[in-house]
């Protein structure tokens, strides 16, 4: 490719240092159909004849074609993907192969093929989420009126339904959609081809014309940014990071739910596995790896922050490690979100259990207290009453259900035989009909709202 300058070759070690054709080969098709919008651009402004035009889209498509069923093996001896497209294609089709690199770099060429890429995925990924969300929202339907505590403090707090609890992560991972489709959007801005290495071209070429081909909103508006921006890929680690912090949230409950501590939930064998020396073990590895995996597309993004904090202006060879990077947080999300989808799925909730577990930790305490105040009395005085007889049931081993009559009119003449209806667990769950709240005609109006969503 540089012969001219160099007398020697490259050593060998250093050239296998240098090459990133291992992980970049799977920008193929974007690096074809990169290649074509710009053929097709130089022909159109006179730089390229229809004869070489014909032949170099042709001999791309093949190219493409024979990658595809296996006729053709990536070359090891090719520094990247860009030079062994353009070098099978010049063997193939002679000097018109020569010709497509006019105007061009490979600095513009691989920005805009990562771009092409990301897009791709991205669009593959938002639809891999959708999946979850409807796999999430469906368990959360069927489990409307399950009665659970909801916690705080990994304290029971309040009852709720476990499908509100779920609901939960259906709506995080809808923010998360939202925040790929930015990074998309903002991706998508802008085309770097036509930037070249860094200052643009003497040619006359037509960067809007590529630009469109390509489906992207405009040229970018500097050569030298067009060149030397990653801002998109940092962007797009942020949201599979934050992705992956719901992902892991959710796997954490999944073993928590899972263990017989709770034993809320019972997953399916085809997501569990067992032990080499406990034959009663049922593991969560899935969750488990979901969870443990978020570590390392942190780790993806901290390694792209801290390759790119001290770069000068504009392309320098450290941008190569963009690439393993992003891929790696790229499988790593896809292959969580395909695991964790119907391991959601296949889960079965234990109802009798999130109802036992309800029944205990004074989770109708604040609902008491409401029962106060809607008789007349101030908030933070009901407050006081109700720690107050809390501590005694402690003491007397009882529970607010199940606390008599006479002890609780001893601290108020407000208590009455209707405050026992008024704190029953599904009396407390069904009137909690604020929007969004936990009764099950709000989850059902949650539920809804993600079905919209979804269609969208």
């Amino acid at each position: 490719m540089w012969a001219g300058r160099f007398q020697k070759a490259l050593d060998k070690k250093a050239d296998d240092f240098n090459s990133s054709l291992r992980f970049d080969c799977r920008m193929y098709a974007q690096d074809i159909r990169g290649s074509i919008a710009h053929a097709k651009m130089l022909n159109s402004v006179g730089i390229l004849s229809a004869e070489d035009l014909g032949l170099i889209v042709n001999g791309l498509t093949a190219i493409q074609a024979d990658i595809e069923s296996g006729v053709l093996s990536f070359d090891t001896n090719a520094e990247d993907i860009h030079m062994f497209i353009e070098g099978e294609l010049t063997k193939r089709i002679g000097d018109a192969g020569k010709r497509l690199h006019t105007a061009r770099s490979r600095n513009d060429q691989v920005a805009v093929d990562i771009r092409l890429y990301l897009r791709d995925e991205a669009e593959t990924v938002i639809a891999l989420i959708k999946e979850a969300i409807l796999a999430i929202t469906q368990q959360a339907e069927e489990n409307a009126e399950t009665i659970a505590p909801g916690y705080t403090h990994l304290q029971r707090a309040q009852p709720i339904s476990f499908g509100h609890h779920l609901l939960a992560y259906a709506m995080m991972l809808r923010r998360d959609v939202g925040r790929i489709s930015d990074a998309v959007a903002r991706m998508n801005a802008e085309c770097p081809l036509g930037s070249c290495a860094l200052a643009g071209t003497t040619y006359p070429i037509d960067r809007a014309q590529t630009a469109a081909a390509l489906g992207f909103d405009a040229p970018s508006w500097n050569s030298i940014d067009g060149v030397s921006d990653r801002d998109f890929c940092l962007e797009l680690m942020s949201a599979f990071s934050v992705l992956m912090t719901h992902l892991s949230r959710l796997s954490e409950e999944i073993i928590l739910w899972s263990s017989w501590e709770f034993k809320f939930i019972e997953l399916d064998d085809s997501y569990t596995t067992g032990s080499s020396i406990m034959p009663q073990k049922k593991n969560p590895d899935m969750a488990e790896l979901i969870r443990g995996k978020t570590g390392r597309v942190y780790g993806d993004l901290q390694a792209l922050l801290t390759t790119l904090k001290g770069l000068p202006l504009a392309y320098n060879k450290d941008m190569q490690e963009d690439k393993e990077a992003i891929f790696d947080a790229l499988d790593s999300v896809k292959m969580c979100l395909e695991v964790l989808t119907p391991m959601i799925a296949t889960m079965k909730v234990l109802p009798k259990n999130t109802y036992r577990a309800a029944q205990k930790g004074f989770i109708n305490a604040t609902d008491l207290a409401d029962y106060l105040v809607k008789k007349g009395m101030p908030f933070r005085t009901a407050y006081k009453i109700v720690g107050t007889i809390v501590a005694e049931c402690i003491e007397k081993d009882c529970v607010l259900d199940n606390f008599p009559l006479a002890d609780y009119q001893k601290h108020s003449e407000l208590f009455a035989e209707d405050l026992y209806g008024e704190i029953s667990l599904e009396t407390c769950v069904n009137k909690r009909l604020s929007e969004g709240g936990a009764s099950p005609a709000s989850v059902k109006a949650q539920v809804e709202k993600i079905h919209a969503f979804l269609a969208k």
